[in-house]
Protein backbone atom coordinates (compact mmCIF):
# COMPACT_ATOMS: atom_id res chain seq x y z
CA UNK A 1 0.00 0.00 0.00
CA UNK A 2 2.47 2.38 1.12
CA UNK A 3 5.02 1.27 -1.84
CA UNK A 4 4.75 5.69 -3.54
CA UNK A 5 5.24 7.01 -0.43
CA UNK A 6 8.10 4.91 0.51
CA UNK A 7 9.85 4.14 -2.21
CA UNK A 8 12.08 7.30 -2.28
CA UNK A 9 15.72 7.37 -2.00
CA UNK A 10 18.45 9.72 -0.59
CA UNK A 11 20.00 10.36 -3.95
CA UNK A 12 16.73 11.13 -5.81
CA UNK A 13 15.46 14.87 -6.23
CA UNK A 14 16.30 15.36 -10.15
CA UNK A 15 17.90 18.63 -11.40
CA UNK A 16 16.06 22.21 -11.76
CA UNK A 17 13.83 22.06 -14.26
CA UNK A 18 14.31 24.39 -17.82
CA UNK A 19 11.89 25.87 -19.78
CA UNK A 20 12.35 23.49 -21.78
CA UNK A 21 11.66 20.33 -19.85
CA UNK A 22 9.53 22.96 -16.91
CA UNK A 23 7.32 19.80 -14.82
CA UNK A 24 5.31 22.60 -12.80
CA UNK A 25 6.43 21.93 -9.64
CA UNK A 26 7.56 25.15 -8.34
CA UNK A 27 8.65 23.51 -5.67
CA UNK A 28 12.09 22.51 -7.12
CA UNK A 29 12.72 25.48 -9.71
CA UNK A 30 14.95 27.94 -9.10
CA UNK A 31 12.59 30.69 -9.77
CA UNK A 32 10.23 29.51 -6.91
CA UNK A 33 7.14 30.11 -9.13
CA UNK A 34 7.79 33.44 -9.79
CA UNK A 35 7.94 32.72 -13.90
CA UNK A 36 5.48 34.29 -16.43
CA UNK A 37 3.09 30.77 -16.40
CA UNK A 38 2.58 30.79 -12.87
CA UNK A 39 -1.02 30.27 -12.21
CA UNK A 40 -1.29 28.44 -8.15
CA UNK A 41 -4.79 27.67 -8.71
CA UNK A 42 -3.70 25.26 -11.95
CA UNK A 43 -1.33 23.11 -9.32
CA UNK A 44 -4.26 22.18 -6.67
CA UNK A 45 -4.36 18.10 -6.50
CA UNK A 46 -7.17 16.54 -5.90
CA UNK A 47 -8.13 15.48 -2.68
CA UNK A 48 -8.72 11.57 -2.06
CA UNK A 49 -11.99 10.38 -3.53
CA UNK A 50 -13.62 9.47 -0.24
CA UNK A 51 -12.66 12.87 1.62
CA UNK A 52 -14.51 15.81 2.10
CA UNK A 53 -12.63 18.33 3.97
CA UNK A 54 -14.49 21.80 4.87
CA UNK A 55 -11.23 24.16 5.90
CA UNK A 56 -7.32 24.06 5.71
CA UNK A 57 -5.49 26.16 8.32
CA UNK A 58 -1.87 26.03 8.32
CA UNK A 59 0.08 26.60 10.65
CA UNK A 60 3.53 28.29 9.93
CA UNK A 61 6.66 30.40 10.88
CA UNK A 62 9.48 32.14 9.51
CA UNK A 63 11.81 30.07 12.05
CA UNK A 64 12.34 27.06 13.83
CA UNK A 65 11.70 26.53 17.76
CA UNK A 66 8.50 28.87 18.09
CA UNK A 67 6.44 26.35 19.10
CA UNK A 68 4.05 25.90 15.83
CA UNK A 69 3.37 22.08 16.85
CA UNK A 70 2.43 22.82 20.21
CA UNK A 71 0.09 25.59 18.76
CA UNK A 72 -1.25 23.34 15.98
CA UNK A 73 -2.07 20.73 18.69
CA UNK A 74 -4.24 23.26 20.76
CA UNK A 75 -5.71 24.59 18.56
CA UNK A 76 -7.12 21.15 16.90
CA UNK A 77 -8.53 20.10 20.37
CA UNK A 78 -9.64 22.91 20.94
CA UNK A 79 -12.10 22.80 18.12
CA UNK A 80 -12.61 19.07 18.52
CA UNK A 81 -14.19 20.34 22.17
CA UNK A 82 -16.38 22.61 20.50
CA UNK A 83 -18.30 20.22 18.35
CA UNK A 84 -16.10 20.16 15.56
CA UNK A 85 -14.67 16.91 13.62
CA UNK A 86 -10.91 17.87 13.29
CA UNK A 87 -7.86 15.85 11.56
CA UNK A 88 -4.15 17.16 11.60
CA UNK A 89 -1.41 16.87 8.29
CA UNK A 90 2.06 16.40 9.92
CA UNK A 91 3.61 18.59 7.10
CA UNK A 92 6.97 18.55 8.64
CA UNK A 93 8.49 15.61 7.78
CA UNK A 94 11.76 15.60 8.89
CA UNK A 95 10.66 17.15 12.44
CA UNK A 96 7.23 15.19 12.98
CA UNK A 97 6.22 15.85 16.44
CA UNK A 98 2.38 14.96 15.75
CA UNK A 99 1.96 11.83 16.86
CA UNK A 100 4.87 12.01 19.93
CA UNK A 101 2.07 15.02 21.42
CA UNK A 102 -1.03 12.94 20.82
CA UNK A 103 0.29 9.77 22.14
CA UNK A 104 -0.66 8.01 18.77
CA UNK A 105 2.08 5.41 18.39
CA UNK A 106 0.21 3.12 15.70
CA UNK A 107 1.14 2.58 12.31
CA UNK A 108 -1.05 3.87 9.32
CA UNK A 109 -2.47 1.18 7.32
CA UNK A 110 -4.65 0.96 3.81
CA UNK A 111 -6.56 -0.46 1.56
CA UNK A 112 -6.79 0.04 -2.51
CA UNK A 113 -8.66 3.26 -1.59
CA UNK A 114 -5.73 5.26 0.44
CA UNK A 115 -3.88 5.17 3.72
CA UNK A 116 -5.96 5.81 6.89
CA UNK A 117 -5.66 8.53 9.54
CA UNK A 118 -4.65 7.41 13.23
CA UNK A 119 -7.05 8.40 15.68
CA UNK A 120 -6.14 10.09 18.91
CA UNK A 121 -7.55 9.51 22.45
CA UNK A 122 -10.88 11.81 21.19
CA UNK A 123 -10.99 11.29 17.95
CA UNK A 124 -8.74 14.08 15.82
CA UNK A 125 -7.48 12.54 12.69
CA UNK A 126 -3.80 12.53 12.23
CA UNK A 127 -1.15 11.51 9.65
CA UNK A 128 2.65 11.42 10.45
CA UNK A 129 5.51 10.00 8.23
CA UNK A 130 6.19 8.86 11.52
CA UNK A 131 2.97 6.73 11.03
CA UNK A 132 4.58 5.27 7.90
CA UNK A 133 8.28 4.61 9.22
CA UNK A 134 9.38 1.23 10.73
CA UNK A 135 11.06 3.01 14.08
CA UNK A 136 10.09 6.35 15.15
CA UNK A 137 13.93 7.43 15.35
CA UNK A 138 14.64 6.82 11.62
CA UNK A 139 15.63 10.01 9.98
CA UNK A 140 14.37 10.77 6.58
CA UNK A 141 16.72 11.48 4.26
CA UNK A 142 14.95 13.11 1.51
CA UNK A 143 16.00 15.57 -1.12
CA UNK A 144 13.17 18.84 -0.82
CA UNK A 145 10.90 17.89 -3.71
CA UNK A 146 10.52 13.88 -2.45
CA UNK A 147 9.64 15.19 1.11
CA UNK A 148 7.07 17.65 -0.91
CA UNK A 149 5.86 15.10 -3.12
CA UNK A 150 4.68 13.42 -0.07
CA UNK A 151 2.97 15.73 1.69
CA UNK A 152 1.10 16.26 -1.73
CA UNK A 153 -0.04 12.31 -0.90
CA UNK A 154 -0.85 13.36 2.34
CA UNK A 155 -3.65 15.05 0.84
CA UNK A 156 -4.59 12.70 -2.07
CA UNK A 157 -3.96 9.27 -0.75
CA UNK A 158 -5.29 10.12 2.97
CA UNK A 159 -8.92 9.25 3.60
CA UNK A 160 -9.84 11.96 5.58
CA UNK A 161 -13.34 11.20 5.60
CA UNK A 162 -15.83 14.04 6.53
CA UNK A 163 -13.76 16.82 9.16
CA UNK A 164 -14.71 20.40 9.20
CA UNK A 165 -11.07 21.64 9.62
CA UNK A 166 -7.55 20.22 8.88
CA UNK A 167 -4.72 21.68 10.35
CA UNK A 168 -1.34 21.24 9.15
CA UNK A 169 1.84 21.70 11.13
CA UNK A 170 4.66 23.20 8.35
CA UNK A 171 8.15 22.83 8.61
CA UNK A 172 9.75 26.11 9.30
CA UNK A 173 10.91 28.44 7.12
CA UNK A 174 9.66 29.29 3.56
CA UNK A 175 10.78 26.12 1.21
CA UNK A 176 9.75 23.54 -0.64
CA UNK A 177 7.20 22.23 1.43
CA UNK A 178 5.10 25.43 2.41
CA UNK A 179 5.04 26.11 -1.29
CA UNK A 180 3.90 23.09 -2.47
CA UNK A 181 1.15 23.35 0.72
CA UNK A 182 0.05 26.79 -0.53
CA UNK A 183 0.14 25.39 -4.14
CA UNK A 184 -0.67 21.90 -4.04
CA UNK A 185 -3.71 21.94 -1.33
CA UNK A 186 -6.74 24.44 -0.91
CA UNK A 187 -5.59 26.49 2.48
CA UNK A 188 -8.02 28.87 3.50
CA UNK A 189 -6.05 30.38 5.58
CA UNK A 190 -2.72 30.57 8.13
CA UNK A 191 -1.85 31.28 11.50
CA UNK A 192 1.78 32.29 12.36
CA UNK A 193 3.53 31.70 15.07
CA UNK A 194 6.09 34.06 16.95
CA UNK A 195 8.09 34.36 20.24
CA UNK A 196 8.72 37.70 21.67
CA UNK A 197 12.65 38.04 20.11
CA UNK A 198 13.69 41.20 18.30
CA UNK A 199 14.37 39.14 15.42
CA UNK A 200 10.80 37.81 15.04
CA UNK A 201 9.51 40.96 12.98
CA UNK A 202 11.94 39.74 10.34
CA UNK A 203 10.75 36.19 10.17
CA UNK A 204 7.09 37.07 10.57
CA UNK A 205 7.36 39.22 7.64
CA UNK A 206 8.63 36.22 5.55
CA UNK A 207 5.71 34.36 6.58
CA UNK A 208 3.06 36.78 5.57
CA UNK A 209 4.58 38.26 2.12
CA UNK A 210 5.23 34.79 1.15
CA UNK A 211 1.43 33.83 2.52
CA UNK A 212 0.41 37.47 -0.07
CA UNK A 213 2.27 36.00 -3.04
CA UNK A 214 0.30 32.48 -2.85
CA UNK A 215 -3.06 34.56 -2.00
CA UNK A 216 -3.55 32.88 0.63
CA UNK A 217 -5.21 34.53 3.72
CA UNK A 218 -3.02 35.70 7.51
CA UNK A 219 -5.63 34.81 10.23
CA UNK A 220 -3.36 36.28 12.78
CA UNK A 221 -0.63 35.94 14.69
CA UNK A 222 0.00 33.93 18.07
CA UNK A 223 3.03 35.04 20.59
CA UNK A 224 4.70 31.49 22.17
CA UNK A 225 6.77 31.81 25.00
CA UNK A 226 4.87 35.17 25.85
CA UNK A 227 5.31 35.30 29.87
CA UNK A 228 6.05 33.19 32.69
CA UNK A 229 3.32 33.33 35.48
CA UNK A 230 4.36 33.38 38.98
CA UNK A 231 2.48 30.13 40.41
CA UNK A 232 3.31 31.64 44.04
CA UNK A 233 1.91 35.15 43.61
CA UNK A 234 0.63 35.15 39.95
CA UNK A 235 2.92 37.87 38.80
CA UNK A 236 3.58 37.43 34.92
CA UNK A 237 7.56 37.89 33.80
CA UNK A 238 8.22 38.14 30.11
CA UNK A 239 11.85 35.76 30.58
CA UNK A 240 12.22 37.09 26.51
CA UNK A 241 11.89 40.59 27.02
CA UNK A 242 8.99 42.59 26.21
CA UNK A 243 6.30 41.48 23.71
CA UNK A 244 7.21 42.96 19.96
CA UNK A 245 3.78 41.13 18.25
CA UNK A 246 1.26 43.78 18.83
CA UNK A 247 3.47 46.34 16.99
CA UNK A 248 4.10 43.52 14.31
CA UNK A 249 0.53 42.82 14.06
CA UNK A 250 0.20 46.41 13.43
CA UNK A 251 2.55 47.10 10.91
CA UNK A 252 0.79 44.37 8.88
CA UNK A 253 -2.83 44.94 9.62
CA UNK A 254 -3.16 41.37 11.75
CA UNK A 255 -5.05 40.55 14.57
CA UNK A 256 -2.96 39.34 17.67
CA UNK A 257 -5.20 36.07 18.65
CA UNK A 258 -3.16 34.70 21.69
CA UNK A 259 -0.48 35.02 23.46
CA UNK A 260 0.93 31.48 25.35
CA UNK A 261 2.69 31.58 28.46
CA UNK A 262 5.42 29.81 28.98
CA UNK A 263 4.17 26.82 30.94
CA UNK A 264 5.76 23.36 31.72
CA UNK A 265 2.74 21.32 32.29
CA UNK A 266 2.12 21.74 28.54
CA UNK A 267 5.33 20.77 28.12
CA UNK A 268 4.94 17.88 30.24
CA UNK A 269 1.70 17.04 28.51
CA UNK A 270 3.32 17.29 25.27
CA UNK A 271 5.85 14.71 26.49
CA UNK A 272 3.28 12.44 27.74
CA UNK A 273 1.16 11.90 24.59
CA UNK A 274 -1.17 13.80 26.77
CA UNK A 275 -1.81 17.38 24.63
CA UNK A 276 -5.51 16.58 25.05
CA UNK A 277 -5.86 17.00 28.23
CA UNK A 278 -4.72 20.58 28.29
CA UNK A 279 -6.18 23.30 31.01
CA UNK A 280 -6.59 27.02 29.24
CA UNK A 281 -8.42 29.17 27.12
CA UNK A 282 -5.43 30.96 25.09
CA UNK A 283 -6.81 29.99 21.84
CA UNK A 284 -10.45 30.69 22.56
CA UNK A 285 -10.40 33.86 20.58
CA UNK A 286 -8.25 31.70 17.56
CA UNK A 287 -11.20 29.31 17.79
CA UNK A 288 -14.11 31.93 17.60
CA UNK A 289 -12.25 33.28 14.60
CA UNK A 290 -12.02 30.43 12.51
CA UNK A 291 -15.70 29.43 13.31
CA UNK A 292 -16.79 33.00 11.66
Amino acid sequence: MFENLMKFSPDEGGGDPTPENCTHDCGSCPSGGSCGSFDPKSLLEEINKLSKVGKVIAVVSGKGGVGKTLVTSMMAVNMNRRGHSVGIMDADVTGPSIPKAFGVIAKAEGTEDGIFPLLTSTGIETISINNLLENDTDPVLWRGPIIAGLVKQFWTDVVWGDIEYLFVDMPPGTGDVPLTVFQSIPVDGIIIVTSPQDLVSMVVSKAIKMAEMMDVPVLGIVENYSYFKCPECGTEHAIFGPSKVEDVAAQFGLDVLAKLPIDPKLAALCDRGMIEAFDGDWLDEAAAKLEK
